[in-house]
Parts: C-alpha cells; sequence; structure tokens
C-alpha cells in the first residue's frame, strides 16, 4: 500500500474490485462445506483519535492478545478470541465498546481458478497452463490458465490457421474444435495435393493444435489455452516435416481468402522469401495477427535471421520457448529485436496423429514449435474478449501483459513470458503523485487500454463512494486530483473496472 504523507491511502488489488468480489462470492459457494471465518481470531479497525493505552487496556479486559496491526491501514488489527469465547460474542463487544469503526470476523476465502477436467491437465502435466512446483518446477513459472480461464474460456467464434503438416481432425480433443469450411464441409486446404483433405501425415501439426486448442473440459486427455475455437488446417508440410514457400504461400492465401483472424506458423527457416514476406503483409492488410515459432537453433536471431519471424511486419509475433523453473530453453532462438516474447516450451504433452485417441509426450518435446501455439490460443480468447480491437490494439494488449522474467531480459522484446490472466484481465494499479501542501491528493492510474474504471473513496473501509469515472487512455492510464481531500480527513481509495 502506498500512502500519502497528508490525505490518501490507497488500496491496490491485483484485478479490478469488481472481479475481486466475484472471486469472493464464488469461492464461498464452492466452498461451502468449510468454515466460514477463522475461529481463533478476528479483526478491528480502531476508530481515528482512540489512543492505544485505551485500546490496549481494552484488549486486556477482553483477555485477547494483538496479533497483528497494520499500521498503514488505520492500525488495523488482528486481534485473537480468548479461550471460551465466540467469535460472534468477541466481536459484540468491540462494537458496544465505542472504540472501533468496525469488528468482523477474518472471512476465509478460497481459489477460484477455473479447473478443466482433463486427465492430463489434472495430473500435472500440463505444467505451462499450471505450474504448482511440480517435476521440480518453479511455482508459477506458467501462463497463468486457469486464472485466465476464471475470465474467458471459449474463442468460438475465432478461426486460427494452423499452416503446418496438417491435423489428425478426427481426433477425440480436436474434432470439435475443427473449423468446417462452408463451401465444402472440409477442415482446411492440402497445398501438396490441392485438395481440401489436410490430415496430418507427420504428427507436428496435430502436436501444435493440442496446445492451441484441445477441446476443455471434456474428460479426455489435454486442454488447449482455448477450451472452444475453430482450428483451420493448412498442410504445407509433407510427412518428414519438409515443405517449401510456394505451399506455405498457398496456405497464408487459403487463411486470408476464408476469414482467419490468426495463423499459426511453428515453423522457420534461414532464407529470405520477398514472396513469403508480401503474403504475410497481405494477412496484415486482412487484419490477421502472424504468430511465428522463432526457431530452435539456440542463436540471437537478431544477427542470424530466421524467417518469418524476422520479416518485419507489425503483425507478426515471433514467441521463444521457456523451461518449466522460467529460464530461456537452450535450444529456443531469441533476439532483442526480433522476438518478442516467450511462452512454456519444453517437456510438452498434447494430441497425437495416426489414431483418434493418441497423444504424445516426453521429456523431449520440445520446441518454440509448441510455444507458439501457447500464444495463438492466447490471442484467440483476446480477440474473443475485445472483438472491437484491431491486431495491433490486441498485439500491444499481450506484450504489455507480459511477466517479466530476469532470463529474457534482452533476449525478447518485452523481457517477459506469456500471462493469459493479466491479457484478459489488465490488472489496476493506483500511484501516489507527490503533491506541494496543500494541495490536493493526486493519484495515477494504469490498467489496460480504453478500460472504463471507477475510483472511490472511503474513510472507514467500509462505505464506499464513487468520485470519479473516466476511460483510461489507448496506452492505459490516467490521472485524478480529489479536490475534496483539502479539507478531509485520511481517505483511503481504491479503483474497479468492467471486466
Amino acid at each position: 500500500m502506498n500512502k500519502n504523507p497528508r490525505f490518501g491511502r490507497l488500496l491496490i488489488f491485483a484485478s479490478s474490485v469488481v472481479s475481486l468480489f466475484v472471486w469472493l462470492a464464488a469461492s464461498a459457494s464452492a466452498q461451502s462445506t468449510g468454515p466460514a471465518y477463522r475461529e481463533d481470531q478476528i479483526l478491528i479497525q480502531p476508530k481515528i483519535g482512540i489512543g492505544q493505552t485505551v485500546l490496549n487496556n481494552f484488549h486486556l479486559a477482553q483477555k485477547s492478545a494483538v496479533l497483528r496491526t497494520f499500521e498503514g491501514i488505520g492500525r488495523l488489527q488482528l486481534i485473537s478470541v480468548p479461550k471460551g469465547e465466540t467469535v460472534q460474542g468477541l466481536i459484540t463487544q468491540y462494537q458496544k465498546s465505542g472504540l472501533v469503526e468496525f469488528a468482523e470476523p477474518d472471512y476465509a476465502i478460497h481459489a477460484a481458478a477455473t479447473t478443466p477436467n482433463d486427465p492430463k491437465y489434472l495430473d500435472g502435466t500440463l505444467w505451462g497452463l499450471n505450474n504448482y512446483g511440480q517435476s521440480s518446477g518453479t511455482p508459477h513459472a506458467d501462463i497463468d490458465a486457469p486464472e485466465g480461464w476464471d475470465v474467458l474460456t471459449s474463442a468460438s467464434n475465432i478461426v486460427v490457421a494452423v499452416i503446418d503438416s496438417g491435423i489428425w481432425y478426427t481426433h477425440e480433443d480436436l474434432a470439435s474444435n475443427m473449423w468446417v469450411s462452408p463451401n465444402d464441409g472440409g477442415h482446411g486446404w492440402n497445398a501438396l495435393t490441392g485438395t481440401n483433405d489436410p490430415k496430418d501425415d507427420n504428427g507436428h501439426g496435430t502436436l501444435v493444435a493440442g496446445v492451441l486448442g484441445a477441446v476443455g473440459n471434456n474428460g479426455k486427455g489435454v486442454v488447449g489455452v482455448a477450451w472452444q475455437v475453430q482450428m483451420m488446417a493448412c498442410k504445407c508440410l509433407d510427412s518428414s516435416g519438409n515443405g517449401n514457400d510456394s505451399d506455405f504461400i498457398t496456405c497464408i492465401n487459403y487463411a486470408v481468402t476464408n476469414g482467419a483472424k490468426i495463423i499459426n506458423a511453428s515453423l522457420d527457416s534461414p532464407s529470405l522469401s520477398l514472396a513469403a514476406s508480401n503474403a504475410i503483409d497481405s494477412a496484415r492488410s486482412a487484419g490477421i495477427i502472424f504468430v511465428a515459432s522463432a526457431g530452435n537453433n539456440g542463436q540471437n536471431i537478431d544477427a542470424s535471421p530466421r524467417y518469418p519471424s524476422c520479416y518485419g511486419i507489425d503483425n507478426i509475433v515471433s514467441v521463444a520457448a521457456t523451461t518449466r523453473t522460467d529460464a530461456l530453453w537452450s535450444l529456443s532462438n531469441y533476439g532483442a529485436t526480433n522476438v518478442d516474447l516467450a511462452a512454456p516450451g519444453v517437456a510438452m504433452y498434447s494430441t497425437f496423429a495416426f489414431s483418434d485417441t493418441a497423444y504424445l509426450g516426453s521429456s523431449g518435446l520440445s520446441g518454440t514449435s509448441f510455444s507458439a501455439p501457447y500464444v495463438s490460443g492466447a490471442l484467440a480468447l483476446m480477440l474473443a474478449k475485445y472483438p472491437t480491437e484491431n491486431y495491433q490494439q490486441i498485439i500491444t494488449r499481450l506484450l504489455n501483459a507480459t511477466d517479466p522474467l530476469p532470463a529474457l531480459a534482452g533476449k525478447c522484446v518485452t523481457g517477459g513470458r506469456l500471462n493469459l490472466h493479466n491479457a484478459l484481465n489488465p490488472p489496476i494499479r493506483l500511484t501516489a503523485i507527490p503533491t506541494a501542501s496543500g494541495a490536493p491528493f493526486q493519484l495515477h492510474l494504469s490498467s489496460g487500454p480504453n478500460r472504463l474504471c471507477v475510483l472511490q473513496v472511503s474513510s472507514n473501509l467500509t462505505s464506499w463512494t464513487p468520485i470519479f469515472t473516466n476511460t483510461t487512455s489507448t496506452s492505459g492510464v490516467f490521472d485524478f486530483a480529489d479536490p475534496q481531500s483539502i479539507n478531509s480527513p485520511y481517505n483511503y481509495y481504491r479503483a474497479t473496472a468492467l471486466p
């Protein structure tokens, strides 16, 4: 908490207060079998002007002990419940004393993260979505998927073209998330055969598809970043995983022509192709975001370019790979200019080809090929949540929402790893702006762009009054000065926002 020495106190939450209240309500419902509050302690807020000696004497009379005092929150105190007393009984005594603004239980809270029932998520195999330290990982070295899913799980109206070796489109964990052509009923295009059958005969594209959009909460196999999405299979790689620019361009053209909003290209080449660059630029003109894997050469691609990551077109998002300990994967390419962010890409597990029930995973199944679809799945959910925003605005949101990591400093544009929750629900941050004596208390609010936020004020942390409503700028900020603060006692401030 930050405090202005004269007038204001800030309450800063990691997400909007609106979201926080919904979270608490959902938790109470989900955890109704547990205790509603601690039986051994309560919270009290002393009134302004009440001396510490008077307060201590009352504590002593109740046989209570002060367990903790929060000086920066108006001397808020955590008080023990003495033996033989009840929580409600002690609260009543404090309320009758006239010494406190309020006394209340130390209410229980519970995690409200959305949890799909897919087996490989539940057993911790999909560490990139939820890392709690399993298999020697670092807790939270993940994309905060369950927190993001609290906001949104479905991008069912978003078409993502997977340009790869095809997709095993009859797979039990992919079939219902396959795009269906309104023209011929197919699921995409095979540039090698010139037909509408893009079935995967290599396996790489099906692995990518599972990371991006395996069906969520169906009790089978794995879950993708987007639980529902429309994946368009565009096959330009053969059974050995090889292809050429003309087939790659054919697939881009198919995606543009048939309404894709995102293209995932988990492939790379050392050769600069003007024709391929022009094809990606045509996707940019159509407002399509192009997600590219950075490549697996362990090189700085600012110095040794790889393509399509290094074409320098503003709809390209290039992705490096991180490990379960938030390190940059040793074989991941990087570049302070040509790589935008990173995402998990080591020891993957996903859907596989050649059978409708096939899955594949191992400690060696690693690569930026799998990092890219993490980002594509996140972008699909973002497009579903912010349907009026263009590709530049969505990419800006994505890059502003990353978690900065020491291992990525100087290695990519953001120096950060994908965070799905921040991308879908930007945190609100309040900071005090230093002012001269006698001047109004001033606040700086930062959050996501074009976000409607409400500032509220309270003198007691119990009743809150809206004092200012504004929409953040395209850079996600606005400032506010409270003219009433000049003649007011200490005030607390907090910010809320629409989701």
